[in-house]
């Protein structure tokens, strides 16, 4: 009995480093947040503008975000945060967005923008040919997890 409680601790020390290091890894690489002046120069050429709030149905105590996101036709940034986390990517959605299952459903018809690597501010660069005028939402998705962050309408 005293070696399955050994078993057992152990075990769940090792599950619970596993996942500590898996949600301090993201933060301890991040490179360093865009400045204010960097985002600026988005909102200041921003054609479209939304919110991250951390009230989705998607969105819980480990994976939201919040802040002003401003879309211009070469970059797209954010004024505020994001929960930390692995493999962040950003999508363009053709409709608004706020639980897994309905970013699954549209998925094939969205544009992967690009990696999100911080956590305060982001800014992502929208990659030649593709027209964000064609598109309502802004999506942050997990891939590694397939996992919903959050999502802002701009149109």
């Amino acid at each position: 009995m005293k070696k399955l409680l050994l078993l057992i601790s152990h075990a769940a020390a090792l599950a619970l480093g596993f996942a500590a290091g898996i949600y301090v890894l993201p933060i301890l690489t991040a490179p360093s947040s865009p400045s204010t002046a960097e985002v600026n120069e988005i909102v200041a050429a921003a054609v479209f503008s939304g919110h991250f709030r951390r009230d989705l149905a998607g969105s819980d105590a480990l994976h939201w975000g919040e802040g002003r996101v401003h879309i211009a036709a070469d970059h797209i940034a954010l004024e505020g945060q994001l929960a930390p986390g692995p493999d962040y990517q950003l999508y363009l959605v053709p409709e608004f967005v706020e639980t897994e299952a309905e970013f699954q459903r549209l998925k094939s018809r969205s544009a992967r923008v690009g990696p999100v690597k911080t956590f305060d501010n982001f800014m992502v660069a929208v990659p030649p040919g593709v027209d964000v005028a064609a598109y309502t939402t802004v999506v942050v998705w997990c891939e590694t997890f397939q996992q919903f962050i959050t999502a802002g309408s701009y149109r």
